[in-house]
């Protein structure tokens, strides 16, 4: 059960594996893109591709779903990017369900734990294996993966290699259950004041405050990097503001002598902009509406000199 690219990862080491895939559960088709086309999920072609049976259901509760869930006859559900599954669903299959989730829980539970990981500036994450149950992202850990998150490394980079790292905690993961014999962890009841969450990123959550140190705006851009974007807006007067997405920056060691969100250019090679210590130097950007693009290519038709940067 899954839906996006990162879950195909692990549905393709286990259909390659001795394991049998006995049926694919991913989202319903839906309109995306500016053409509003109607796309299917990744899980899906990958599906479709290797003649494997599909169900794609609207509600998760729906009898007939649940009825053909049950025709499959599966020993177990590996839940990759998905849903959060009613016990209707996960206490189906007699060994249970277990889900991938890219963080080391019990930190990071919630729908994006690469993004916060990264925006945080967290030095090290992983992967974590464990079964399901009526909390999200609660359930008795099987097994971790860790791994060091590299100083400039984005979260596009990062998911690149934890959906691998996913994969082969799948294999293992099917291996001990099979087996037997192994004892699952509870996770701990920690304090929430003391758990890092990871909720769906929102809007407002991609703005960049200028007003912050250099590191925490860094931390934000390749979190958010490529996808969605931090956000700044140059401002020229009341009614003229562009919304400019950032992808890639790095700090200048130079201490910021003007106000935070002030822009040093020469309009040819560099776009520099003061946050509380020090100047941050914008490398890729991407105006609303246009591409991604290297900083060198903005200033073709574009002039920095009469523009503001909203501090936030």
């Amino acid at each position: 059960m899954g839906t996006p690219d990162f879950a195909v990862a692990s549905l393709d080491a286990i259909y390659h594996s001795e394991h049998k895939v006995v049926g694919v559960v991913t989202a319903p088709d839906k309109p995306a893109g500016r053409g509003l086309q109607i796309q299917s999920s990744e899980v899906k072609k990958y599906a479709i591709e290797n003649e494997i049976p599909l169900l794609q259901p609207v509600k998760l509760k729906d009898p007939e779903f649940i009825e053909a869930l049950k025709q499959w006859d599966a020993d177990l559900f590996v839940v990759v990017a998905f849903r959060m599954l009613p016990c209707e669903v996960y206490a189906i299959p007699p060994k249970g369900a277990f889900n991938v989730h890219a963080s080391l829980l019990p930190q990071y539970r919630g729908a994006a734990p690469i993004h916060w990981a990264i925006m945080n500036g967290e030095t090290k994450t992983g992967v974590t294996t464990f079964f399901l149950n009526d909390k999200i992202d609660c359930g008795d850990i099987i097994l971790q993966r860790k791994t060091e998150i590299f100083p400039d490394e984005t979260t596009g980079e990062l998911y690149d290699r934890l959906k691998i790292i996913g994969a082969e905690a799948t294999l293992e993961t099917l291996s001990l259950i099979e087996k037997g014999g192994f004892m699952p962890i509870a996770q701990p009841l920690i304090d929430n004041t003391f758990i890092k969450f990871a909720p769906k990123i929102h809007k407002k959550d991609t703005v960049i405050d200028w007003n912050l140190p250099a590191q925490d705006i860094i931390n934000k851009i390749r979190g958010l990097s490529p996808y969605p974007g931090a956000v700044t807006f140059l401002q020229k007067n009341e009614e003229n503001e562009i919304t400019v997405k950032i992808f890639k920056a790095v700090t200048i060691f130079e201490e910021s002598s003007e106000n935070a969100g002030k822009i040093d250019t020469d309009n040819k090679t560099f776009f520099h902009i003061s946050s509380k210590d020090f100047k941050i130097s914008i490398l890729e950007l991407q105006i609303e509406g246009k591409k991604r693009i290297p900083v060198g290519s903005f200033f073709h038709g574009n002039n920095l000199n009469s523009y503001t940067v909203s501090a936030k």
